[in-house]
């Protein structure tokens, strides 16, 4: 546990290539397109989302962004180092961070693919031969706006995640750097994740990464994502963005434990369009950030398309964790199941935030909505917000949240089997994490209950 500590806490002594003046500028924006020979469209793209900017206003619910100074951010910081497809070519300041992290070791026992970002870029990004030899496409985005322009044009923030949905969608778009491209052709089976992990390591730093997953019609894949951050006292903005497109009769499971550091803004959007007989299943962790805001929506527009949320997060000493899911359903049939589970410790702040939203086309589907918060002290709150607009006939919605504490009862029991009190309430905690345990590959599991222990520490 103390390596993983070292590794996220700390930063590498890494020089970076170049790191952009602090601020949002159209020079700024010209300097990334550049340096990535992006194509005419997506750099127009890019100032397109700035003019947005001027007239988006930002969130004026959940928690304060007071902390938070725009104009204090460097909006693009490249490292100093190429995109590699062996470990032993990355920089070792670099390749020493993410060994610390465990991602190389994942990586030889039991994923199909990984990728490796550092700041605002790749460094490392590999794929089995097979997947590729089967057309499975898993890429670096840099990469992909290049060499599937018009695969990526078609999907690209248009329908998903359009640049103007929110001040923090055109922010992304105007800025956004890295992240990852997935193709699976049609009924092909990636049964092996692949994995994607993002490092934010300079101070005062903003990181952009996009991600985007297209599975064809009767595919299957599993994509996994991690970030990190090192402590600094100076603010950082994550605004990354998720749009992923689920085809008639395809399954795609988008697993990520995020743990940035306690100065960082986790303002993230996520968003999955699901066609006919087509799934959609989220796992989400969200820990380390001050500020979170993050509520991955499900759009189930095809009859008989489904959604599984399981949604866990810690809010610990100086947090704000506002998160939550969102379904939209469209389509006849379609149903969604959710659950979250949150904990709240030492004065944090935690916050369920939900919307079910079925239209007139939505006869006959149902949505089940389940939220679990425990609270370990008398300093700390939670919240539950869901808002429920049923406009479908014949559509069954429910909504169930409880709130609770560790009984004195369990602490005498585990007293009993040889637990002092602050083990006995890190295995209750442990316990209640269970669900979203048993969802993860064995490695993200250890890491995930490693997390929670850190975070535990000093708050019980």
């Amino acid at each position: 546990m103390d390596a993983l500590r070292e590794a996220l806490e700390s930063a590498s002594a890494h020089a970076p290539k170049y790191t952009a003046p602090l601020g949002l500028s159209r020079e700024g924006i010209f300097r990334i397109a550049s340096s990535k020979d992006e194509p005419v469209w997506m750099t127009e793209k890019r100032l397109k989302a700035l003019e947005y900017l001027s007239n988006k206003p930002l969130p004026n619910f959940g928690p304060s962004l007071d902390g938070l100074d725009l104009t204090a951010i460097s909006y693009f910081i490249q490292p100093n180092s190429k995109e590699n497809r062996t470990w032993d070519d990355v920089p070792e300041e670099i390749r020493t961070t993410f060994e610390k992290l465990g991602i190389p070791e994942s990586e030889r026992h039991g994923l199909a693919g990984v990728g490796a970002q550092y700041d605002s870029e790749i460094v490392y990004h590999n794929l089995q031969k097979d997947l590729a030899d089967q057309g499975v496409v898993f890429l670096n985005m840099d990469v992909a706006v290049r060499e599937y322009s018009d695969l990526v044009e078609q999907y690209f923030m248009t329908s998903c995640v359009p640049i103007h949905d929110h001040y923090f969608a055109a922010l992304h778009a105007a800025v956004w750097s890295g992240g990852t491209f997935i193709y699976v052709p049609k009924n092909v089976k990636v049964t092996i994740p692949l994995q994607a992990y993002f490092r934010m390591n300079a101070e005062r730093g903003g990181q952009f990464e996009h991600t985007l997953i297209i599975a064809d019609e009767g595919s299957e894949t599993h994509y996994i994502e991690g970030c990190s951050a090192p402590k600094y006292d100076s603010a950082a903005l994550h605004a990354g963005c998720v749009e992923i497109h689920v085809k008639n009769g395809a399954t795609v499971r988008y697993t990520s434990i995020e743990n940035w550091s306690k100065n960082t803004f986790n303002l993230n959007t996520k968003r999955a369009l699901v066609d006919e007989d087509g799934s959609i299943i989220w796992v989400n962790g969200n820990m380390g950030s001050g500020v979170t805001m993050l509520y991955p929506m499900s759009v189930l527009r095809g009859a008989r398309s489904k959604s599984d949320f399981l949604g866990v997060a810690f809010a610990g000493p100086g947090q704000n964790q506002d998160t939550g899911h969102k379904v939209v359903l469209v389509a006849p049939m379609t149903s969604a199941n959710v659950r979250s589970k949150t904990i709240a410790v030492g004065g944090g702040v935690s916050t369920y935030r939900g919307l079910v939203l079925a239209t007139k086309g939505a006869q006959g589907s149902t949505v089940n909505v389940v939220c679990d918060t425990m609270m370990l002290d008398g300093e700390s709150h939670a919240e539950t917000i869901p808002i429920i607009d049923d406009a479908a006939p014949d559509c069954a919605i429910t909504h169930e949240a409880t709130v609770g504490k560790i009984d004195d009862d369990q602490l005498a029991y585990l007293a009993t089997r040889g637990l002092n009190p602050e083990a006995s309430r890190r295995a209750i905690v442990n316990g209640f994490f269970d669900p979203i345990v048993k969802e993860l590959p064995l490695e993200y599991a250890v890491e995930f209950l490693e997390l929670v222990n850190l975070e535990m520490e000093g708050s019980l």
